[in-house]
């Protein structure tokens, strides 16, 4: 690639992975830019691990799951893939989420995004999830969507939530918790 810009965009429309051009705005687009994001904001997350401990766990699972969230957003790019079928494992993000919940306490209560820094950010990417998620069942109802993409959204945003919790115990912070009417 010779340069970043292309100026093939600055009408508001981009190529899809299949050539065809669409509004900046379109539901493909919109749902693969929420991916995008996501990544982004587990980036944060790892970085934030990372500051305190270069060989952070967590921070390399995050890396690990960064790259499935680029493969995805290269499938959901191309309507012609899209249609196929793709592995996104949600059963390994089951399996992290078994690991890490044995190590916190039940939960009693609703709790609220924070605590520690590491934490919020997770929380913040696991806002980004939700979004995403509801974005995928939104353009699965008129465009094909991976198979599995959906389910691995959703449990991904449960193993986000999960590890907040443990970024929190890992720091010696609590979980912050829901006070009706606070």
């Amino acid at each position: 690639m010779a340069r970043i810009y292309t100026r093939t965009g600055d009408a508001g429309q981009t190529s899809l992975g299949d050539g065809t051009r669409v509004p900046k705005h379109q539901g493909r687009v919109d749902l693969y830019g929420d991916v995008d994001e996501l990544n982004s904001a587990l980036g944060g997350a790892a970085a934030v691990l990372r500051r305190g401990d270069p060989r952070n766990p967590m921070a390399d699972l995050l890396a690990r799951i960064q790259s499935r969230l680029f493969d995805l957003g290269s499938v959901l790019a191309n309507p012609k893939l899209s249609a196929g079928e793709h592995d996104f494992d949600a059963a390994a993000l089951e399996h992290w989420i078994d690991s890490m919940d044995t190590h916190l306490p039940p939960l009693a209560n609703f709790i609220l995004p924070g605590g520690s820094e590491a934490a919020a950010m997770l929380h913040l990417a696991r806002s980004v999830c939700r979004r995403a998620e509801r974005k995928a069942v939104a353009l699965a109802a008129v465009e094909p969507v991976p198979d599995g993409a959906i389910v691995y959204l959703n449990r991904l945003s449960d193993a986000l939530f999960t590890a907040a919790r443990a970024a929190n115990a890992a720091a010696g912070v609590a979980d912050v918790p829901w006070r009706k009417d606070a």
